[in-house]
């Protein structure tokens, strides 16, 4: 029957179905992708010390990650804490962390290694700096550490930048007007609960485990860093500017409650990738942050705290292709 058609009708009738196939193809194509499929590989996230925020963040993110991605295997890296952290991402040792956002701008500012391929993924939740002492210590005011043995946070972390900051806005000279003890979150309430420590820096959610627990053990007091402190620091340099003057709410640890708000300094965490990531990965995992926040946030507090409407602004940092993608998908 078709060889009885004209020449005309039969490339007509071909042309048709030339078209109809490749209709058809699209549709399928459309249906079920070929060419693209879910997030796969190995990638490193690099936490923080044991018993920190952290450290806590990343075994419960990993959890998430398993059922929201499950063709990607992570692996969690404890650190001491910002600094390094950037370190390694900026290197290709890890592929995401999280870090303070002055660390992030005084990495940027000091122009080390990698700087140019950082990127961001969200802003997370705000850190307190806590300074913790005894009960009957008198230590009031950071100024009054003039003398004392004082735990600043490993080398490599947010702590230690801040606290050597802070106790220069104070007046005090960190080499040279304390004894500065380079040690984590799992050291110092030890050391303090033991008496070989007289203070401690800390820079956490609220609550931070390890300070609550002990103060479930011995009694303590958060010493306050108030206003003029804060914008002494502030005006410290460019990188100084993502402090906050904020407040440690009286009920933040149970076992050590004193009925008053004790006024702190804050900095936001914020979720850190490289430029070269992948975009869908990139997609995908800040995905899983924004969306765990109700289920990690039962576990560890701070993670409650992550907001949709502010996780975009991950300044001093370039948002990544990855994550504008996602907030582009969301956005009402």
């Amino acid at each position: 029957m078709f060889a009885s058609l004209t020449r005309a009708v039969r490339r007509r009738v071909l042309a048709l179905a030339a078209a109809l196939l490749a209709v058809c193809v699209g549709l399928l194509w459309w249906l079920a992708p070929l060419g693209t499929s879910e997030p796969s590989g190995a990638i490193t996230f690099s936490t923080g010390v044991p018993t920190g925020v952290y450290q806590r963040y990343g075994v419960l993110l990993k959890q998430v990650m398993a059922k929201d991605l499950p063709e990607v295997s992570i692996t969690l890296k404890d650190s001491e804490g910002s600094q390094q952290n950037l370190a390694r991402v900026a290197s290709g040792e890890a592929d995401f962390t999280v870090a303070t956002a002055d660390a992030v701008a005084q990495y940027i500012r000091d122009r080390r290694p990698g700087f140019e391929r950082l990127r961001g993924c969200a802003r997370l939740y705000d850190d307190y700096v806590q300074l913790v002492v005894r009960t009957g210590s008198p230590v009031r005011s950071v100024s009054d550490l003039r003398g004392l043995r004082v735990g600043v946070g490993q080398d490599g972390s947010g702590v230690r930048l801040i606290a050597d900051r802070v106790l220069t806005a104070a007046g005090l000279a960190p080499s040279r007007n304390v004894t500065a003890v380079p040690v984590g979150i799992d050291s110092m309430p030890r050391m303090l609960e033991n008496g070989e420590l007289d203070a401690f820096f800390w820079s956490g959610g609220l609550p931070t485990q390890a300070v609550q627990s002990l103060s479930e053990r011995i009694a303590i007091r958060l010493v306050p860093m108030d206003g003029p402190l804060v914008e002494a620091l502030r005006e410290a340099g460019a990188s100084t500017r993502h402090y906050r003057s904020a407040v440690i709410p009286p009920d933040s640890y149970t076992a050590a409650p004193d009925g008053r708000r004790v006024e702190t300094l804050a900095v936001a965490n914020l979720m850190v990738t490289t430029a070269e990531a992948d975009a869908d990965l990139v997609e995908g995992f800040t995905r899983s942050v924004i969306d765990s926040r109700d289920g990690i946030g039962s576990q560890v507090h701070p993670a409650q705290l992550v907001d949709l409407r502010t996780a975009i602004y991950t300044e001093p940092l370039t948002l990544h292709d990855g994550a504008r993608r996602y907030y582009r998908s969301v956005k009402p």
